[in-house]
């Protein structure tokens, strides 16, 4: 388990930096400029570490990925992509590790409770709330007051989210059986 927990905690930061570089850029195809980020397609997949961890070695293991991996992630952030000069780029830090640390664990006890019903039940019950108090708690503290119109990029991010959270139950699917041998 050693090997496949530094791997998810690792990876989870790299998720966690991959998505704050990639919220600073509006997807500027089809009037969508106003409504979606690059951000939302990477970091559901947060939710998916999570959750395979938390279904694989229980809840106390998953906490350790999110504080390892929100530990990785902000360190990377404030290195590689955080302009200290820029109160945007400041705030999408905090905005960012505040979000991602209560949606995360807010995952693992969602999770935790309903890991007895059907098998997609409790990672995508899970993921959907974690993504909704992620993402408006993410665009309220980087962008409010900023003349940045949060509000629709938080909707159309949240759409992707829930997308994504549902195209995640598959390889949620597949790679559970894989993490429990290894």
């Amino acid at each position: 388990m050693n090997k496949v927990f530094i791997f998810l905690a690792f990876l989870m930061g790299l998720v966690v930096l991959s998505s704050n570089y990639l919220v600073q850029f509006p997807i500027k195809h089809y009037g969508l400029e106003e409504i979606l980020t690059y951000g939302a397609f990477s970091y559901p997949i947060a939710f998916l570490i999570t959750d395979l961890a938390n279904r694989s070695f229980g809840k106390i293991v998953a906490r350790k990925i999110v504080y390892i991996g929100f530990t990785i992630g902000i360190l990377f952030t404030l290195i590689f992509s955080t302009n200290f000069a820029d109160l945007i780029s400041l705030r999408i830090a905090i905005g960012s590790g505040t979000a991602f640390i209560i949606a995360q664990l807010l995952d693992v006890q969602i999770f935790d409770q309903l890991r007895q019903k059907e098998w997609f039940i409790a990672p995508l019950t899970s993921s959907l709330v974690g993504s909704t108090v992620d993402t408006f708690l993410f665009f309220s503290i980087s962008f409010y007051g900023t003349g940045i119109p949060w509000v629709t990029l938080s909707l159309g991010d949240l759409a992707v989210k829930i997308f994504v959270a549902l195209l995640m139950l598959i390889p949620f699917r597949l790679l559970l059986g894989t993490l429990k041998s290894a």
